[in-house]
């Protein structure tokens, strides 16, 4: 079977303290409505971690400093008017320091913060539903804080020794 030629996407998980422990910020997509994450293709002069803050910015109104270090990869199609795009996104934990009332994209979707584990019930690709259900359990080992690139940079290295133990 040959193989796909996937396109590249950066992702964020923009992340905070609630009071259920950690939550993760959801938003909709443009065209179908489903739950996401951010995530957009590469961006010329930018590393992937800062494109997938740009995007976090642009999608849903984030404001924070995405980590260096991804949780993981999951694959996904693009749906298009002319049919899909394979994509392999690259997703960095984003703890979010503020949340902007407007912010370009939000005439066209809608966010809303959940768990961990429930978001990894509303998102369709099971590698995202993975890496979510690794970030609550890796969460769930963490003392509830404002969450922080430290915290964020943990996280992410458990999640990728989870990762690849699976």
């Amino acid at each position: 079977m040959p193989k796909t030629k996937r396109r590249k996407q950066f992702a964020a998980l923009p992340f905070r303290a609630g009071a259920d422990g950690v939550e993760v910020l959801l938003v909709t997509s443009r065209d179908t409505g489903r739950w996401v994450i951010p995530k957009g293709w590469p961006m010329k002069n930018r590393r992937p971690h800062r494109a997938a803050a740009i995007e976090a910015y642009e999608e849903a109104g984030v404001v924070g400093k995405a980590d260096k270090t991804s949780l993981g990869t999951f694959d996904y199609e693009k749906r298009t008017e002319t049919g899909g795009i394979a994509c392999r996104v690259t997703v960095f934990p984003l703890p979010v320091s503020h949340l902007l009332d407007e912010w370009p994209e939000s005439a066209e979707r809608r966010r809303c913060w959940h768990t961990a584990a429930e978001a990894s019930e509303l998102v369709e690709e099971p590698e995202l539903q993975a890496i979510l259900r690794a970030f609550a359990r890796r969460a769930e080992k963490q003392p509830a804080s404002r969450g922080g690139s430290a915290k964020a940079a943990k996280l992410a290295k458990e999640e990728r020794s989870a990762s690849r133990a699976e």
